[in-house]
């Protein structure tokens, strides 16, 4: 596995290989493609690795995959660049119509608020929804701020400057993140709202989920939003939310099952799903899915067999991989849903379906 270096951050390629059978019409062998290619969203990178390098152990045609962001791999997939692109942020129905594209979700997760405050672990701080908006807008400065010790009076906070760290770049992660800021909080939805870029009130960007929890690790004082795996990953301390049934909570598979139990996919136009703030006692309020893209017309079917091949397999047999990554795996319903809606909208260039009827 390698990984490349882009701007000072770091970009990732994955080898996985995908297999030459499975999802083929009528069962007929194509000639291998040799390399295919996605970019997109860093949330599911770890999730990914997990499933190329247990599929790079049986095969040899590789996968390159650019973990750039969300906002990277929608352009490249629109612009045909790529074979398939990746995005936390699902396209409505009418984007993916005018780009030619379907969508389809492969895992769901968290984003977590990440902290580096001395002396606090994982799971001692907690906020609340309207501290949370209101530190990312600056107003609250301070980590000793009386709204934040009145909430917190077991936890000795310094008197510490706040430093709010967010995504450099387009990025799904934080049009998880600002579409439940803009839920929460009124002053947040009309000053900076929902996207997948926007003009961050204070703080400092990091380029991925990556370049975020960097910055965070480094900075005393400060504060981040990372996919959960990465908070793991680097042993960084997260803090509890108050969902919207007023119960602080950590984020687990738990909380994201819990929160992703609401989601009806089968009445979701073209997979358009949001997760977050979603009601019940254990749900993680910051909850969602990660999305592939692909063009409904393939004019290299032998390349969107392959694709298709590797989610497949992904599907089938990556969901204890997800799991322990606490990424909720998709529901054995909407997998079946998924791979019918392949069948329907994914086309080779004589207008046939490039898999057979699933």
């Amino acid at each position: 596995m390698k990984i490349f270096s882009s701007g000072g951050q770091y970009a990732r390629k994955l080898a996985i290989g995908l297999s030459l059978i499975g999802l083929l019409q009528g069962g007929a062998a194509i000639a291998a493609a040799k390399e295919i290619s996605g970019a997109g969203a860093t949330f599911p990178y770890p999730v990914y690795d997990k499933w190329a390098q247990a599929y790079e152990a049986h095969t040899g045609v590789k996968l390159n995959y650019q973990s750039i962001g969300s906002g990277g791999g929608i352009k490249q997939i629109e612009a045909n660049t790529v074979d398939f692109g990746a995005s936390d942020a699902p396209l409505q129905p009418r984007e993916l119509k005018k780009h030619q594209l379907m969508q389809f979700p492969t895992v769901m997760g968290g984003v977590v608020p990440v902290v580096n405050v001395s002396g606090v672990k994982a799971g001692e701080l907690k906020l609340t929804p309207e501290m949370l908006a209101d530190i990312y807008l600056g107003k609250i400065k301070t980590w000793n701020d009386p709204a934040i010790t009145a909430l917190n009076p077991g936890l000795k906070l310094p008197a510490k400057a706040i430093t709010v760290v967010h995504r450099s770049d387009g990025s799904g992660t934080t049009w998880i993140y600002t579409n439940y800021l803009s839920k929460v909080s009124p002053a947040w939805r009309k000053k900076v709202g929902n996207n997948k870029s926007v003009a961050w009130p204070v703080g400092i960007g990091g380029k991925g989920n990556e370049g975020v929890a960097s910055y965070v690790g480094r900075i005393n004082g400060a504060i981040g939003y990372v996919e959960y795996a990465y908070a793991l990953q680097n042993k960084m301390a997260h803090a509890k939310l108050k969902n919207a049934a007023g119960q602080f909570v950590d984020p687990n598979s738990e909380s994201f099952q819990a929160a992703a139990a609401n989601a009806d996919w089968a009445h979701a136009p073209g997979f358009y799903m949001v997760l977050t703030d979603q009601p019940g006692a254990k749900s993680w309020p910051i909850t969602g899915a990660t999305f592939i893209l692909l063009h409904t017309r393939q004019n290299k079917p032998a390349v969107g067999k392959q694709v298709l091949a590797f989610f497949d397999w992904a599907y089938k047999n990556g969901s204890d991989m997800a799991s322990k990554l606490d990424y909720v795996p998709m529901p054995a319903n909407v997998v079946k849903l998924v791979e019918q809606t392949w069948h329907s909208h994914i086309k080779g260039p004589n207008g046939k379906p490039l898999t057979g009827a699933m």
